[in-house]
């Protein structure tokens, strides 16, 4: 049987070279030859009862470019320049083995090992333009001339999951640039495709409660970030764009996000448990192949088959179509070949109703030079059948939108609120009737919300949800609106824990044996179930991610209503 090894590749002509066996350290530090523009590390061999490998790409002050994990059911990952900001020379891969009979559990500061730069043999310098001219005429006479012609061949396109072509042109920092990032949001034209932001904070560490200010946290982040010890995280990196999902009373479940640097997170996954407000990384916890990195997505829970369904998103370039499926009993991911036609779709709304998902909306990608298109469509999915299907809706239904909300109301209606197509921000409202499916235009009354995207929504009870924070093309939001269907009303609604600017939040509701007091205590009180309204991540277009989780008792809620 092969032995377990973790190996890397640098640049794309580099062999591979072992950097983890079975007879030595548990950990590892490498310096990135300065050619270097690309980085594979991947596992070979049977894992046994190792747990995971983690993998940071460090610059010249040890300070995290970007972290990785390799796991069982993750056995590679890749990093190229052109995706990270702040690679530059003098980079060190720091890999760190955890789980299983380690022979050397030497947890001290490693040595730095060089890396050897690889020249293909191959490789012939370059004739100068006599001898090109020479070995022409000497080719004149043969008749398999055509095999000499030379090829010049671009970058590797990105492909999207509707078959269209998109070329990536690779973004490096100049010298002399400052390492500001740009802000959260775009505006303009182009805010549609939102752009994530730098924190000084750096992802590995993660954001709690009011991010500190940029300077104060990257002074923080290098202290903690100590050369001698490598932490795994206790709690999510600060993100916004994720999906938070509740399975039941006391779990839900965070997929995906964007954070620091406009890097996608590195730690994907986590379950939360509401008993102690404790986060636990997930990603080494299922089976099967696990949903590529992404922002803009959505995860629904079928409480009937226990599963999230996770659909769309886009990285990058790169937009989603697909639809993944976690089996919260088996803990093991699916990947469905589905029937019928969808578009990739980000920042759309997915809402669970009688079994089927209803996706509403969204960005969709268009060939250059077009900017991208917002859709009014709307399309059902069929778990059962494995089939997706454009129903026939009448009435007066939204214009096309992307970032707006979507809330399930007495299994009957579904409300939509807000959104954003280039350059209009919106805050209508319209609701769909799920027995006629019929849409119609809702007349309010009250304060309104001012128009915005990306903010976060959450059912308060049978009449009623929230609406807080987002983004109005200039800003992070910080306000709260309750709306109540039956007088088709707002209230506006002002409590501390909802103070803070957000924008690409997740809200949910949860209950729970525990009522989250405003000092921080539990009450565990015997018998009693508090209704609590969580708050996770999100950003303020100041270059600051949260990764703080907020809560709020319902009934504080709707008392200030």
């Amino acid at each position: 049987m092969e032995d377990f090894g973790i190996y890397a590749v640098f640049g794309v002509n580099g062999p591979p070279q072992r950097l983890l066996s079975p007879e030595g350290s548990c950990r590892v530090c490498v310096a990135v030859p300065p050619s270097v523009r690309q980085v594979v590390l991947f596992s070979s061999g049977p894992w046994g009862q190792r747990v995971c490998v983690n993998a940071e790409l460090n610059d010249a002050h040890r300070f995290p470019i970007t972290i990785g994990k390799l796991t069982p059911y993750n056995k590679c990952l890749s990093w190229e320049q052109w995706e990270e900001e702040t690679w530059t020379d003098s980079v060190t891969l720091d890999v760190t083995l955890e789980g299983g009979n380690l022979v050397k559990a030497d947890w001290s500061k490693p040595e730095i090992m060089s890396v050897k730069e690889y020249t293909p043999k191959e490789i012939v310098a370059p004739l100068a333009a006599r001898e090109i001219k020479g070995k022409k005429r000497e080719r004149e006479s043969e008749e398999d001339c055509d095999e000499n012609k030379t090829t010049t061949t671009g970058e590797l396109e990105n492909i999207c999951p509707n078959g269209g072509v998109e070329k990536t042109t690779p973004v490096r920092k100049a010298r002399g640039q400052s390492k500001g990032a740009q802000k959260l949001f775009s505006s303009g034209a182009d805010a549609t495709k939102i752009k994530g932001t730098a924190n000084g904070a750096g992802e590995a560490q993660g954001i709690v409660g009011r991010t500190p200010p940029q300077s104060a946290a990257r002074t923080k982040s290098r202290q903690a970030k100590t050369p001698t010890q490598t932490s795994p995280l206790v709690s999510p990196s600060g993100r916004w764009g994720q999906t938070l999902c509740p399975i039941d009373a006391q779990t839900a479940i965070l997929i995906g996000g964007q954070g620091a640097r406009m890097q996608f997170c590195k730690d994907p996954m986590w379950k939360l448990c509401t008993e102690d407000m404790s986060w636990v990384a997930a990603e080494t916890l299922a089976e099967g192949p696990t949903p590529e990195a992404r922002i803009g997505h959505t995860a629904i829970y079928d409480p009937d088959s226990r599963r999230i369904f996770v659909f769309g998103g886009s990285k990058n370039k790169k937009w989603f179509n697909d639809v993944h499926i976690l089996d919260t009993r088996s803990w093991k991911w699916t990947m469905v070949e589905a029937q019928g036609k969808v578009p990739p779709l980000a920042y759309h709304s997915c809402s669970m109703f009688r079994g089927e998902l209803f996706v509403l909306g969204g960005v969709f990608p268009c060939p250059n030079p077009e900017p991208d298109g917002c859709s009014d469509s709307l399309y059902i999915f069929d778990p059962n059948l494995s089939i997706w299907y454009q129903p026939i809706v009448t009435g007066n239904k939204p214009s096309p939108r992307s970032g707006h909300s979507a809330c399930v109301m007495q299994q009957m209606k579904i409300y939509v609120f807000g959104g954003w197509d280039t350059p209009v921000c919106y805050n209508d409202m319209y609701m769909l009737d799920l027995g006629l499916m019929e849409f119609s235009a809702v007349k309010t009354s009250g304060k309104a919300p001012s128009p915005r995207s990306w903010h976060g929504s959450a059912v308060l009870s049978d009449t009623k949800f929230l609406i807080h924070g987002g983004y109005n093309g200039n800003n992070a939001l910080t306000d709260a609106f309750v709306f109540d269907i039956d007088t088709n009303s707002w209230t506006e609604v002002t409590l501390p824990q909802l103070s803070l600017p957000r924008a690409g939040h997740s809200i949910v509701t949860m209950e729970t044996d525990a009522l989250f007091k405003e000092d921080g205590d539990v009450d565990m009180d015997a018998g009693s179930i508090g209704r609590n309204l969580l708050v996770f991540g999100g950003g303020d277009n100041e270059r600051n991610f949260y990764s703080d989780l907020t809560t709020v008792a319902v009934e504080d809620l709707l008392a200030a209503v």
